[in-house]
């Protein structure tokens, strides 16, 4: 037996051996089942094994670009290995992230330059064992020591962290959004330059199914730790001050390095929000070291966590008659493009009821036949907003049997913008405006827009000060278009609009700024794959030619000698694909992922069930 193999080798070292295994290096196998025998594992007497430590050191780059050492069992599935980093960071649902290889830069050849950039990143602190925290680490009845209205964290944070590694050193580091020291860093990171660099990113993301050691990954190597699943389930800031941060983490970088396409307007907010974290942050800061004893009203706090959890949902004095789909009339105007047309928006008046659209040439004949009619169930929503310019614009691709039809609503002011938008993209997920999200997803709607007004009176606008470094706040698209003054100047009149939000607040406003990954399926097209749904996209500009959703999906399956992931639908041909950029098991990987990630229910029981992750996952095991 494998067991008896390694008690017959005589060591005259006092050492403790019980983190050691065999490793068959020419088949990439652990022989971890000491019942077996060698004969059973087809090992034969030519074979070369390593005696070697599951647990081995490895470099992680966590979301906010910091790095750490870690200890990690090299012999778990990685979606075991995760889950236990992510213990040791206290970050709840780890089912949400993953671990991925950092992209190469195909301009940078030097390997030097890599290794210097990295160092300029290196975060210090103690060597962290993953599976050595606390199992109530977990719980929901935990006394939380964060405060609650800036998210860092209160003394003593040993409280927290319990036995966790990360009590020894100092870990607001991962709680605390620490400023861009200098625009530099952005130069030296790899920005890619297309739709397609962006699908490449996804070549490095590791098979969850395996181990490190299974899929070449070497003691010491960087690897990087990123939320891959953008499902955000149960965001407490009670709990969720490390994930929260990292969350946003890496949306700034994202912006940053310009993998998130965005507007210019929405671009001035982002550095705005930017601005205003670093400000509390620093002051929070400062609050602490001045102040370690501080009290905290535990009733007070308590409070404060509800009304964040709900969201500012609130609910009406008037119930109303609970058995009717509230409807939406109104004169909208209505555009349809055509090749070669110069026609412009021409009025309806619209009435939307359960999921679909009708179109009236006027408000009489609002009985009759309509002029069109569209269903939005499966649909693509894309808002087209210019708040200076007064456009409020809503973009539907809506499916049909040879692609997408493109539609084009427009509204005249905000108010009515929010409620047809928030209309719209409850329709496309098959949801009416009966449901319960309804009322938040307009104040939703309403806050992003108020966050984007320019203040129009300059005397309630601070003066331009030199904390304000607009290189290391916007992304270099933007940089090149404006002198820095002007940036400076447009992301403080941006920042009256959120200078009175808490940094939690701030915080919680980025998980919604998470677009698509994109992975790539031939040189011509790129398949997005998202928390409900695939999407056929243009690789020039993005632009959806195609959507299923998961909801009308029958299966989906592998080829994996040919690469092709085939999928069925219930009421519409099936979808075929090979991937050109990345492995098939990537794109197997996110269908399953989200698919899991969708059963996920706060009344069931906190532990992952693994098992159930791997059947929709692995696919060959």
């Amino acid at each position: 037996a494998a067991s008896n193999a390694m008690s017959c080798i005589v060591l005259n070292v006092k050492k403790d051996w019980s983190d050691h295994a065999l490793w068959w290096e020419k088949k990439k196998t652990w022989l971890l089942k000491t019942h077996w025998t060698l004969d059973k594992y087809g090992i034969q007497a030519d074979a070369r094994l390593l005696f070697t430590p599951q647990h081995k050191l490895l470099r992680l780059q966590l979301p906010n670009m910091k790095h750490m050492k870690v200890k990690v069992n090299f012999s778990d599935r990685v979606f075991k290995a995760v889950s236990d980093i992510c213990k040791t960071f206290n970050i709840r649902h780890p089912e949400e992230l993953s671990l991925l290889r950092k992209p190469r830069d195909p301009k940078k050849k030097k390997k030097k330059l890599e290794e210097a950039e990295e160092d300029d990143l290196e975060l210090e602190g103690p060597l962290l064992t993953p599976g050595s925290g606390d199992p109530g680490l977990y719980s929901k009845t935990m006394t939380p020591t964060y405060d609650s209205r800036d998210g860092s964290p209160l003394s003593p944070t040993s409280a927290w962290f319990g036995d966790s590694p990360l009590s020894e050193g100092n870990p607001s580091i991962l709680a605390v959004s620490q400023p861009i020291s200098s625009p530099d860093i952005l130069v030296k990171l790899y920005k890619p330059q297309s739709l397609l660099d962006k699908a490449k990113i996804n070549q490095g993301w590791l098979d969850s199914s395996r181990s490190l050691m299974e899929q070449d990954v070497k003691e010491n190597e960087v690897l990087l730790l990123r939320f891959k699943y953008h499902s955000f389930f149960d965001l407490n800031p009670k709990y969720d001050a490390i994930r929260v941060n990292q969350l946003y983490e890496q949306a700034k970088w994202a912006i940053l390095l310009e993998e998130i396409e965005c507007t210019e307007e929405e671009m001035m907010m982002f550095a705005a929000l930017q601005y205003h974290i670093n400000k509390l942050s620093i002051m929070a800061s400062d609050n602490h070291m001045n102040n370690s004893e501080k009290e905290v009203d535990e009733v007070d706090a308590a409070l404060s966590d509800l009304e964040i959890t709900l969201e500012g949902g609130k609910t009406s004095n008037t119930l109303g008659d609970i058995t009717s789909i509230p409807e939406l009339a109104d004169y909208v105007k209505v555009f349809k493009p055509k090749k070669l047309t110069l026609k412009g928006y021409k009025q309806y008046w619209c009435t939307f009821k359960d999921i679909t659209i009708s179109c009236y040439k006027s408000k009489e004949e609002a009985h009759g036949t309509p002029a069109h009619q569209m269903n939005l169930r499966g649909c693509e929503v894309t808002p087209d907003v210019n708040i200076s310019g007064q456009k409020f614009n809503i973009k539907l691709l809506i499916p049909v049997a040879d692609g997408m039809n493109e539609i084009w609503l427009r509204c005249d002011t905000e108010k009515q913008y929010a409620h047809w938008m928030a209309a719209c993209r409850l329709a496309s997920k098959g949801k009416t405006m009966a449901d319960s999200s309804y009322n938040l997803e307009v104040q939703n709607i309403l806050s992003f827009l108020k966050m984007q007004h320019m203040n129009p009176d300059p005397q309630f606008i601070e003066p331009i000060t030199t904390d304000i470094n607009p290189e290391c706040l916007v992304s270099p698209r933007y940089l090149k278009k404006y002198k820095n003054k002007q940036i400076s100047a447009r992301i403080l009149e941006a920042h009256q609009n959120v200078a009175q939000m808490s940094l939690i607040e701030a915080k919680m406003l980025w998980p919604s700024l998470i677009k698509l990954y994109y992975d790539g399926v031939k040189r011509e097209e790129l398949i997005g794959i998202t928390y409900n749904r695939l999407i056929r996209m243009d690789p020039s500009n993005g632009d959806a030619i195609k959507t299923w959703r998961f909801s009308n999906m029958k299966q989906w399956n592998v080829n994996w000698e040919i690469k092709m992931v085939t999928v069925e639908f219930a009421d519409e041909p099936s979808l075929s694909f090979t991937c050109a950029e990345v492995d098939c098991k990537v794109v197997h990987e996110f269908i399953g992922g989200y698919i899991f990630l969708s059963t996920r229910a706060k009344d069931q029981n906190e532990s992952l069930d693994e098992e159930m992750f791997y059947k929709l996952t692995s696919g060959w095991v």
